[in-house]
């Protein structure tokens, strides 16, 4: 069967008018700072919207049909057209003049791995730095989703685009009708949103700085505005606080958001890999806390005097740290990768832990990690009694074979794909520390990493061709590899 290259070409269209949209807000927020990057951002919003229009225009009368085929099809390549066209605000304002770095940067935002090239973040224009965010939080619930939002204005069902963007294992759906839960997902992400905007307000930062950090933690990014990311407030407690609780909520399924505010909270409390995510994070920050406090030097100026002195401050930096990586949101507020070899290995690890499934963090996802941990477990009793019939159970429900299989082919291609990806990086000429963390980072959506990438650095170092190919990694990553792997097949071409 022909694909429909009709209906694909119009959703590209579609696209690129919410991000024509998106640009002409941030030439917005240029024109009221005044900062000279105004036009450029303008330019570039009116090029993509025209382009999009174009693109509708001449397939006005497309089939409304999306199949499986097509739907991988319009969300891996929707994310490389959103990616194509957010370079415009950064090239033609002159602020990244280099197509390699812009697109790394942008990619990067919209798969909201945080990862940058940029060397001095607080010279950027307000607009620039405020479309970077963007880009992060457009890609972080994922710009199909959105768009299969309003698709029913356009009369075409979108079940198979949410079935292939929709991030993590988990099936769970909020209404019956695809489109009403787009739109709840989208209400809940904005409410956070807006939440953590006026908290980050109220505790001391500029409004400007807390719409930003706002649009970066609930994406799980991690852009920040300042250079020294959310180090700059590490004599501001309170900030620092409030992020992490929004990065645990990011990083939570928002399903369970849902269920939350309509009262069912025994529901969340009984999701299995709720309380797993929890627990989680709760004994690696202890973890990290103690090895910090006994052994890691955290700089005076890292805590505040008025509060506990060193144990706060080994206690939030250990918490916000681990928070940071599990959740893939990629904020620092020390070089972690300096406190100790110990730590340096651990968060190595927890690069390949991720968020839960249905929230808007990278990696494996904690779901996963269980089933797959739960399966080899059951491996040993199978082995006893061969002729029994063990299924995996998850929050008190069998897991079908099916999904069991799916998860062990998925993470044999995560670790696959990471090894590939670290010889990669090795043949270009990073050392192997830079080289593993840099991929780990990059698939995982992570951010920051190791070596010449850690915290203290960034990506700007990497060669042109260091650069395209980490893009690459962060792609498959955020769209859960087979999205992007399926396509590299010659038999998903092959006419049926």
């Amino acid at each position: 069967m022909a694909l429909n290259s009709r209906i694909i070409i119009h959703l590209m269209g579609v696209l690129l008018l919410f991000n024509g949209g998106f640009m002409l807000l941030a030439a917005l927020v240029s024109g009221l700072y005044g900062d000279g990057a105004t036009f450029g951002i303008s330019l570039g919003a009116i090029t993509t919207l025209f382009v999009g229009t174009l693109a509708m225009f001449f397939t006005r009368g497309h089939k409304k049909e999306v199949k499986r085929k097509e739907g991988y099809i319009i969300v891996a390549f929707g994310w490389i057209i959103m990616s194509a066209s957010g370079v415009l605000p950064y090239i033609l304002s002159g602020a990244i003049p280099s197509l390699t770095n812009a697109f790394f940067e942008t990619m990067s935002g919209y798969t909201t791995t945080g990862a940058s090239i940029l060397e001095d973040i607080e010279s950027l224009p307000e607009g620039i730095l405020f479309w970077r965010s963007l880009t992060h939080w457009i890609g972080g619930m994922g710009i199909i989703v959105l768009a299969i939002a309003i698709l029913p204005l356009l009369g075409i069902g979108g079940m198979q685009l949410f079935a292939a963007e929709a991030p993590g294992p988990g099936g769970d759906k909020l209404h019956p009708r695809i489109t009403d839960t787009a739109k709840r997902l989208w209400f809940i992400y904005l409410g956070y949103t807006l939440a953590e905007t006026l908290l980050l307000r109220l505790a001391g930062m500029s409004l400007f700085d807390a719409i930003n950090h706002a649009l970066s933690t609930l994406s799980t990014g991690g852009f920040s505005t300042k250079n020294a990311s959310i180090a700059h407030w590490n004599d501001q407690p309170l900030i620092q606080y409030i992020i992490i609780l929004f990065m645990f909520l990011a990083g939570t399924n928002f399903v369970l958001s849902y269920f939350a505010f309509k009262g069912k909270v025994q529901k969340v409390l009984r999701d299995e890999e709720f309380r797993n995510y929890a627990l989680f994070l709760g004994i690696f920050a202890v973890l990290v806390t103690l090895v910090v406090y006994f052994t890691a030097e955290v700089p005076q100026s890292d805590y505040h005097p008025m509060v506990f002195g060193p144990l706060e401050s080994a206690f939030r930096h250990g918490l916000f740290q681990v928070m940071a990586v599990i959740t893939t949101t990629g904020f620092v507020t020390s070089d972690f990768t300096g406190w100790t070899p110990f730590l340096t290995v651990f968060f190595f690890g927890l690069m390949f832990a991720g968020g839960s499934a249905g929230s808007t963090a990278g990696g494996i996802k904690v779901m996963r990690h269980i089933l797959i941990i739960k399966n080899g477990l059951l491996e040993f009793k199978r082995t006893l009694h061969p002729s029994a019939i063990i299924p995996v159970r998850f929050s008190g429900k069998t897991v079908s074979e099916h999904i069991v299989y799916n998860i062990i082919a998925f993470f044999v291609l995560y670790m696959l794909l990471f090894i590939i990806g670290s010889m990669v990086l090795g043949l270009l000429g990073l050392d192997f520390l830079s080289a593993i963390g840099g991929a780990a980072s990059s698939l995982g959506n992570v951010g920051p990493a190791f070596g010449s990438l850690s915290p203290l650095n960034n990506f700007n170092g990497l060669p042109a061709a260091g650069k395209w190919w980490c893009t690459f990694l962060m792609l498959a990553g955020r769209l859960e590899l087979f999205t992007v792997l399926i396509l590299l097949t010659p038999y998903f071409w092959k006419r049926t």
